[in-house]
């Protein structure tokens, strides 16, 4: 296998410039920009382009602009590169990469906002805009091509230089361990570097082939565990500036229009107390220690004025207010209304609460001004949003901002949100100090930018042969897409114009809503709901609403049909075989039973970011009325894998995630807040719920498909049925809470 065309890894690279509405679209488009690679280099190094370096004593520094999670970008995207270039994997090491369009992600920008940048438009709308994104499973489904290609340009180069030094032709040199090899002459990365990056990368650039010497498919360990194992990597609250000091926050309730009181005598009283910084929408204070902070913030009593009414109630009557009213159609396929005139069809209607991101990590902020410029210290999932952002509160130009992102602990997409940035730097420019900002776990808690709720109707035609013939997904629920963008990319006009044109509905509010089966005639419909509580990106989109609602939905048609769950599934999945082979393997691997009464057990299935995933568990009931899930079962299918450990490990993850998203993460609102403040409130899975977890990943050549937030969506539903299965009680709302109906 070749690829053509690669003409020399420090080539410019192309890309767009301004013009801020969808009419100037052709002119914004034909505005030429480069960019060259900025990646710094120590002393002795060789960068080879925007993503490695190597250093006279053979080690290779690989460049990952995404923020590492815990998902294992550290790991597999290195691992893409080391594969191709020959790489010793124990001379392997990662640093983030710095700020800059080339390593913009234009596939995080579909997943994240569909529909609002022309397809033919995003990838250079993205590197325009410096949209360094992490998100949507997107990191090696748009950065292997790139890597795969630095790492055999670098090999290239090696090759060339060995093979001057040698006298023999470079096409007959190979690299293994660190090493440039031809018959028995070898010579390390390192001794060869500083002459390889004056070498040319040749027109036509071969990509490694064979298996022999191959990085790829094997469990390496994670590049980022030692650090984390040792205390030596950086988190956001870790960070220690010269003369630092500590801040907490204290922001209104939701539909705040602003502060009216502090109490600053009773905070400036505690001792340690530094300052107290208020605005129109929040205060805060200023300390020594961060626990002096916190204190003297509850000693300040802030109060603010609220317009609006918000209750578990109103959200509700939100919902079903939209769900009654005018809808958006997002899918449509085939005759639906002629599917089902005159026939008698099937009901059913469901409902999804709020859930919050729930990560370990507080939201934290570390930033100082010095100099003219700002810095801050922030686990980031979109650094140059994050940049712009804190720029435009503290008056100052996006240049002059420089963010340094640290490991997330956990995110779920919590770390797409920089208003903790903004407000640290803002702290930071009133004392004239660094500053230190930490929501505490009841503020991270109540300022969420939540999972949207979600009410359903669902209809549907059977056929005489049982087969589904007409398909109909009502679906009410924020406009959290629309809403993400707006938030995030206030000053990005070619985006601004288009949430202008885009009209009511939104396709991230229903994505993942279209059934992976063959129907002959459906559609998907979304009825926007304002429910008055800010809504963000959380783990896997909408597809954990959208999926609970179509396969429990099914598995309701199979009953009705009184065909085997499984069996009235793949009838169904003619066009999707990867699909029907995890489904296949889930039961075969899970010991399906068939669904009988009393079983216990429930399947569902899900295809999204490339990757294909069917789940079986095994849950009952307690006496205390509680469900106690014993068994998940996961079969996967998410293409060529670069690391086996790693996919295990983010299956695994999804797995208990979406229990916890079946069971809890969820939170009712009584005067305008969160009733949830943290973690005992959320009935989260502990040790003694886990289940037993059986994964097998199907073999497959196909392109890698996303694996981080495969596991979420099926497990609800899979839960769902089997509750079905065991108690005869069909569970319409998450989470799912026995009689709750």
């Amino acid at each position: 296998m070749e690829r053509k065309g690669i003409k020399g890894i420090d080539r410019r690279t192309l890309l767009i410039g301004g013009g801020a509405g969808i009419g100037l679209l052709v002119a914004w488009a034909a505005w030429p920009r480069t960019y060259l690679p900025n990646l710094p280099v120590r002393d002795g190094e060789t960068a080879f382009g925007a993503w490695l370096k190597i250093a006279p004593d053979g080690q290779v520094t690989v460049a990952v602009p995404q923020c590492e999670t815990g998902q294992g970008v550290f790991t597999t995207l290195p691992q893409v590169l080391a594969d191709e270039l020959g790489a010793d994997w124990r001379r392997v090491g990662v640093e983030q990469a710095p700020l800059n369009p080339l390593y913009a992600n234009p596939l995080a920008s579909a997943e994240l906002f569909p529909g609002l940048v022309p397809d033919a438009l995003r990838a250079t709308h993205a590197r325009r805009s410096a949209l360094v994104l992490t998100g949507g499973s997107t990191s090696l489904r748009q950065f292997e091509a790139p890597l795969r290609e630095a790492g055999a340009a670098a090999r290239a180069l090696l090759c060339q230089a060995a093979a001057r030094r040698w006298g023999v032709d470079w096409r007959a040199c190979t690299t293994a361990g660190g090493f440039v090899l031809h018959d028995k002459q070898k010579i390390g990365f390192g001794a060869i570097a500083a002459d390889a990056a004056g070498e040319t990368v040749p027109d036509d650039l071969p990509l490694r082939e064979g298996e022999g010497d191959r990085l790829l498919g094997e469990p390496l360990p994670r590049l980022d565990g030692p650090g984390k194992v040792t205390g030596s990597a950086s988190f956001a609250a870790d960070i220690r500036l010269p003369d630092m000091v500590f801040a907490a926050v204290r922001q209104g309730p939701i539909g705040t229009s602003r502060l009216v009181a502090v109490d600053e005598a009773a905070g400036r009283a505690i001792p340690g107390v530094a300052q107290i910084v208020r605005t129109d929408q929040w205060v805060a204070a200023v300390a020594n220690t961060s626990w002096a902070a916190q204190r003297a913030l509850d000693a300040l009593n802030p109060k603010f004025e609220v317009t609006s009414k918000v209750d578990s109630a109103s959200i509700q009557a939100a919902l079903d207010a939209a769900l009654d009213g005018d809808g958006t159609r997002i899918v449509a396929e085939g005759d639906l209304s002629a599917a089902f005139k005159g026939a008698r069809v099937v009901t059913a209607s469901y409902r999804v609460g709020v859930a919050l991101h729930a990560a370990i990590e507080p939201m934290t902020a570390t930033a100082t001004i010095a100099d003219g410029r700002c810095r801050v210290w922030m686990a980031t999932q979109a650094p140059g949003l994050a940049r712009a952002a804190v720029a435009d509160a503290i008056g100052m130009s996006a240049e002059s901002v420089i963010i340094h992102p640290v490991f997330a602990g956990g995110s779920f997409g919590q770390n797409l949100e920089h208003a903790c940035a903004q407000q640290a730097a803002l702290i930071a420019q009133q004392v004239g100090k660094p500053v230190q900002l930490t929501w505490s776990r009841g503020e991270t808690s109540v300022q969420d930018r939540y999972r949207a709720p979600a009410a359903a109707r669902m209809t549907a035609r059977l056929g005489g042969n049982g087969a589904v013939s007409g398909w109909l997904a009502k679906i009410a629920a924020p406009a959290s897409g629309h809403e993400l963008a707006a938030r995030l990319m206030a000053g990005d006009g070619v985006t601004g114009t288009a949430l202008m044109l885009s009209g009511d509905g939104d396709p991230a509010a229903v994505a993942g809503a279209r059934p992976p089966y063959r129907i002959p005639a459906l559609a998907v419909d979304h009825h926007p709901a304002d429910i008055g509580v800010a809504t963000g990106y959380w783990r896997g989109g909408a597809h954990g609403v959208t999926a609970f609602f179509t396969e429990s939905f099914i598995d309701e048609l199979a009953h009705v049909a009184q065909i085997e769950a499984h069996s009235f599934r793949i009838a169904m999945l003619g066009g999707e075989p990867r699909l029907a082979r995890c489904l296949s393997a889930v039961a075969t691997l899970g010991g399906w039973q068939g669904g009988l009464a009393g079983s216990g057990q429930g399947l569902a299935c899900h295809a999204f970011r490339g990757s294909y995933i069917a789940v079986m568990a095994e849950a009952s009931v307690g006496g205390d009325q509680r469900i106690r899930v014993d068994r998940l079962v996961a079969a996967v299918d998410c293409g060529r894998v670069v690391n086996p450990d790693v996919v295990q490990q983010q299956i695994e993850g999804g797995l208990i995630f979406g229990m916890a998203a079946a069971l809890g993460a969820t939170t009712g609102f009584t005067a305008n807040r969160a009733e949830a403040r943290g973690f005992a409130d959320l009935a989260l899975p502990r040790l003694a719920d886990t289940p037993e977890i059986m994964i097998e990943l199907i073999a497959s050549e196909a392109e890698p498909g996303g694996a981080s937030e495969l596991a979420v969506p099926p497990v609800a539903p899979a839960i769902a049925n089997a509750i079905h299965a065991a108690t005869g009680v069909r569970l319409r709302q998450l989470p799912l809470i026995p009689g709750g109906e």
